[in-house]
């Protein structure tokens, strides 16, 4: 069956020994975001932009050339001829160098995924078998790739039936968590309030569906598109009013959330109680 998109990569997967040709396909749908344009009012046409310096007025492409700023207002400059000499040679190998249990992988770490298919029907044993391997043992496979003119850290992953390619940060791109976190106060939390928010947690558990959720936003654009095309005039609605934040009773608030979610369990004795906003 042809495979929706072209292939963003093309090399073998490597396990020790094994190499096994595979391509690689964003599994990301970008048609799914709305761009929009901006648009000159009376004519109705697109806007283009100048490119302009201050004190020197519009300027010519080129005498652009690329910079960091290393202080306010001065740059290194860097010719394109320099900055391809660091591109990295681009290898058509992704060796899978390392393992660890699937679920191991810091969230803020994970970028951008990417399906890794096999590039022929010979290679499908060996995909399938790599595959298994990895579905039985809850393992993902770490490796590095080259693409772009870039070398990206990468795990490797069982999803339906076949692999994921999930590019990942470097360590230096996640922020600290410190300076968000570090000035919470330490309190000593009602352990009966805690257990209510343990057991309203579980009552809401259940496997992750992303299909039950839906992009309002997105959706609304595009019904407004759709009715604009049609030449109709839309009357903005007004928005409801923001709720004012007030005092709550944090014990009192888990109680009712439980009944509303199935029944409240055995009912405990108040004990005293903190209140928050």
């Amino acid at each position: 069956m042809p495979r929706p998109g072209r292939a963003y990569w093309k090399g073998f997967l490597r396990l020790s020994l094994v190499s096994i040709p595979v391509e690689v396909f964003t599994a990301v749908e970008a048609a799914a975001s709305i761009s929009l344009n901006q648009i000159h009012k009376p004519t109705g046409r697109r806007i283009n932009y100048t490119k302009t310096v201050k004190g020197v007025g519009a300027i010519d492409t080129a005498d652009i050339v690329k910079g960091y700023e290393v202080d306010k207002d001065v740059y290194v400059t860097l010719e394109e001829g320099e900055i391809e000499a660091l591109r990295v040679e681009s290898k058509r190998t992704l060796d899978l160098t390392q393992f660890i249990d699937a679920g191991e992988i810091d969230p803020r770490y994970f970028e951008k995924p990417y399906y890794l298919v096999p590039a022929d029907e010979p290679a499908a044993e060996g995909y399938l078998v790599i595959r298994e391997a990895l579905a039985e043992m809850g393992k993902m496979g770490i490796g590095q790739i080259t693409m772009g003119g870039r070398e990206h850290i990468v795990a490797v992953g069982p999803v339906e039936k076949g692999l994921v390619m999930e590019v990942l940060r470097y360590a230096g791109e996640v922020r600290s968590p410190r300076p968000y976190f570090s000035d919470l106060p330490t309190l000593k939390l009602d352990k009966e309030i805690v257990a209510l928010a343990r057991e309203l947690i579980a009552k809401k558990a259940a496997p992750f569906e992303p299909s039950r959720f839906h992009d309002s936003y997105a959706d609304a654009m595009r019904a407004l598109i759709a009715e604009k095309a049609k030449g109709k005039r839309i009357v903005s609605k007004s928005s409801p009013a923001a709720a004012e934040g007030k005092v709550v009773d944090l014990l009192d608030a888990l109680r009712k959330s439980l009944r509303t979610s199935g029944g409240e369990t055995a009912k405990r004795a108040k004990a005293p109680h903190r209140k928050a906003s």
